[in-house]
């Protein structure tokens, strides 16, 4: 077919096309810098953009960024684009999840009791199970007033935690309010119905700062001492597990002496020391 007839079908120029054409014979200049970037770009399960495969260049062919903008455009390397969590974006916009100053500040020397409490999570495996172990503490006198065992990780575990502390009937509920209460940042103490819980019963929420676990030491001691303490890989069901951590609870809390304590159980001491008062 005429050549002229193929480009007024196409609508270009008869000289346009016999350019093109002149310039289609020639080499691919950016042949070799094309392959390079496409061997980066790959190994990088097509998820590099200019920067991570500016970074990879071997030191003896450096390329601006504009080139290699201009070479991936050209041969159609478009990198993947991480999609940003929705859930995580939510939950910055509505300050959903909140995190708070570290009042406690590493100071455990507290004189009086039921001042400041501290709280967390440990796991505890048995029988080729695991069980989730919420606990409350009191600094002063060691005492733990409140706790949870659970075969679920879930809000339930902290919010059932509090609400027995609510219920302690050695604490004064009228005290509640001035009760600081100091844990890590975890999902569980940063979220709203746990932050709403503790808001109700006026107390003031204190957190470690992020990858400190000695801000929180006296509950992780306690921790420490109950798996030492505690035969419970022995544990064949979780309600045998209960009783085992139950008996510990009254055991550590009743009748285990502590030197610090003056030689006295967490209770004797608490109530050594509001006798005092």
């Amino acid at each position: 077919m005429d050549i002229g007839i193929l480009c007024s079908i196409d609508n270009v120029s008869r000289s346009g096309y016999y350019r093109w054409l002149s310039k289609s014979k020639l080499p691919d200049r950016d042949n070799e810098d094309y392959l390079l970037i496409k061997q980066i770009f790959e190994s990088g399960k097509r998820k590099y953009g200019w920067r991570s495969i500016q970074m990879r260049l071997p030191k003896d062919r450096p390329m601006n960024h504009k080139k290699i903008r201009r070479i991936m455009g050209k041969y159609g390397l478009v990198c993947r684009i991480r999609r940003k969590n929705p859930y995580k974006w939510i939950a910055k916009a509505t300050k959903e999840h909140r995190t708070f100053d570290n009042q406690l500040n590493r100071n455990f020397e507290i004189k009086l009791p039921f001042r400041v409490f501290c709280t967390d999570i440990t796991y505890i495996i048995f029988n080729h199970r695991v069980a989730y172990l919420s606990v409350i503490k009191d600094i002063c006198s060691g005492e733990v007033v409140a706790w949870k065992l659970s075969r679920h990780i879930d809000m339930g575990l902290v919010l059932d935690t509090v609400e027995q502390l609510k219920n302690n009937a050695s604490i004064p509920c009228i005290m509640f309010q001035n009760i600081t209460i100091h844990s890590d940042q975890g999902f569980h103490y940063t979220n709203p119905k746990y932050i709403e819980q503790v808001k109700k019963m006026k107390m003031i929420q204190s957190m470690s700062r992020k990858g400190n676990c000695i801000d929180n030491a006296p509950v992780e001691s306690f921790f420490g001492h109950l798996k030492d303490d505690v035969d419970y890989k022995n544990c064949k069901t979780f309600d045998e597990l209960y009783v085992l951590i139950e008996n510990y609870m009254r055991y550590y809390n009743h009748e285990r002496y502590q030197w610090e304590l003056k030689k006295m159980t967490p209770v004797e001491y608490r109530n050594h020391l509001l006798g005092a008062e």
